[in-house]
């Protein structure tokens, strides 16, 4: 819906110069989609920094959060997308982000009321790529995996939508 990778990318990449490191763009492409703790534990592991993955995400977030408040710029084709197809099919977000960031982005966009169900990582065991954040919506909705279509912009999450059993689309 709005490009979070590029926000949380830079942020990330703030973070490793503040600990004198640089950041790949392959462990950042690995942490995304993921739930927000697994993530800095793939972070701290490839940067190799002594900071637990609670303590980085408590600063991490803070970060993300200012950016995120002054970037909610939605994705092209969005609202045309929204329009058309509510009330004719049910419409759901499943996301790895947080609750607050879920809502920031709903809010500064003015579309939740076109969702039949909003499902964020805080309730998730396990993150993409693993199904599991998926199963759940597709349990709210009370459909079937085959009658799901996932569209997603991430690769954790498009193999997230694979392993779930829905149609996939992956929009980078």
């Amino acid at each position: 819906m709005i490009d979070s990778e590029g926000l949380y990318f830079e942020t990330e990449r703030e973070l490793a110069r503040d600990f004198g490191k640089e950041v790949k763009d392959e462990t950042l492409w690995r942490m995304m989609g993921r739930k927000p703790i697994e993530a800095m534990a793939v972070y701290i592991k490839d940067l190799d920094i002594d900071i637990t993955p609670i303590e980085l995400l408590k600063i991490r977030d803070s970060r993300f959060e200012k950016k995120l408040r002054e970037n909610v710029i939605p994705m092209t084709g969005l609202f045309e997308i929204l329009r058309e197809f509510k009330g004719k099919l049910k419409l759901a977000i499943a996301t790895g982000s947080p609750e607050k960031f879920l809502e920031i982005a709903l809010e500064g966009l003015n579309i939740k009321d076109f969702f039949d169900v909003l499902q964020n990582s805080d309730d998730v065991i396990n993150g993409k790529p693993d199904p599991e954040i998926y199963l759940k919506t597709i349990r709210q909705l009370n459909l079937k995996p085959k009658e799901c279509i996932v569209l997603e912009d991430s690769g954790n999450g498009a193999l997230a939508g694979n392993k779930a059993g829905c149609y996939t689309i992956a929009i980078p």
